[in-house]
């Protein structure tokens, strides 16, 4: 189950988007792992191996997700496995992996149902409900949003779900959903959806979506003459958001799970590393596969074994894990327990908000 090829060498699998519509925020969850793996052999490694990180490319579809996983677990012979960063491949991808008992970190995949799929299964992001709720509420009660528009991707995973759990929230606080309009991954042309959620003149448009749909939204959203706030979830968080969607996404606010302007000295040293490699600021995807690398290998010491229902328990022990984006515990369900910040867009940059802690 834990074996490697090489005595000296522990073997650890990555399911990641390095093509297709989701490729930046593969390239820069390579990089954060690639940074997180060089610490530590620099430090002598784990349990006097080694660590090297077999990579498998998603092509951003969850097709590819459950057969990357099962390269990693038959030809690879991985001890374990970090992945997806889109729930919908996470929950292609996990299944695999619990039917063979290998542990799995997701760094990004915020829909419920991912760890729902069994007990090998975690993640250090939080969970769409806590997500969708901050959002709600802050759309409610900070901006003073009571008549709000929904514009979700029905074939994501994510997507609906976000949706789902802000319209939960913003109803129970006595806000209004006044429209509800759909779109698919890949969608170019927003106009028809946009023209009739304007229609029913709401406040804010919620567009829980990913970055590259969100820009080319926003795009068409200030066209046809709609100036309230675009809210969204961590889908948004990438330098794409406002590569792609220029001016037009000033003034959104979204969720997520890191702010590279936050004062949190572990995220300020995490950033300076990042930078001084990469020449570039981490996002948020950087970050939480920086902490799953970190989570996994913190594991594995304690574990003190490349077994892995010893490495599955010792996850699952997790608890106050100092990482870049704040304190990080594992709970009952195998989600991560941690806080979540609230962006705006302003000026063509991502800047921190506020953040809001885990009740």
């Amino acid at each position: 189950m834990g074996c490697t090829r090489n005595t000296n060498e522990l073997r650890i699998g990555a399911y990641i988007p390095l093509t297709g519509s989701t490729a930046s925020w593969g390239k820069s969850g390579k990089q954060a792992i690639d940074l997180a793996v060089g610490e530590v052999n620099a430090g002598g490694g784990v349990l006097g191996k080694r660590i090297r990180v077999m990579y498998e490319d998603t092509q951003s579809l969850p097709e590819q997700a459950k057969v990357a996983v099962l390269k990693l677990i038959k030809q690879q012979k991985v001890a374990a496995v970090i992945g997806e960063i889109a729930s919908s491949r996470c929950l292609a991808g996990a299944p695999e992996a619990q039917r063979h008992k290998i542990p799995m970190v997701s760094p990004y995949c915020t829909n419920p149902k991912v760890t729902q799929i069994g007990s090998f299964i975690f993640r250090v992001c939080y969970i769409d409900p806590f997500q969708g709720e901050a959002m709600a509420k802050f759309a409610y009660e900070q901006l003073g949003v009571h008549r709000a528009a929904i514009l979700r991707d029905i074939k994501n995973d994510y997507s609906v779900g976000l949706a789902d759990f802000f319209i939960k929230t913003f109803t129970a606080l006595g806000g209004t959903i006044i429209a509800d309009a759909a779109y698919s991954e890949g969608d170019i042309e927003f106009r028809s959806q946009l023209t009739q959620l304007k229609a029913a003149n709401p406040e804010a448009i919620f567009v829980p979506g990913y970055y590259t749909e969100v820009g080319l939204i926003a795009r068409q959203a200030r066209e046809l003459g709609l100036s309230i706030p675009l809210l969204g979830g961590d889908g948004w968080d990438s330098p794409k958001t406002t590569e792609i969607g220029g001016d037009a996404v000033n003034g959104g606010y979204f969720s997520a799970s890191f702010a590279a302007d936050d004062p949190n000295p572990l995220g300020q040293e995490f950033i300076r590393k990042f930078r001084e490699k990469y020449g570039s600021n981490p996002d948020g995807t950087a970050a939480t596969s920086y902490e799953a690398a970190l989570v996994l290998v913190d594991a594995i010491r304690r574990a003190g074994s490349i077994d892995g229902t010893a490495i599955r328990e010792a996850l699952a022990a997790t608890k106050d894990f100092q990482g870049v984006a704040g304190r990080l515990s594992i709970d009952a369900n195998r989600n991560a327990v941690k806080r979540i910040v609230i962006m705006k867009i302003e000026g063509g940059q991502l800047k921190f908000n506020s953040a809001v802690e885990p009740s």
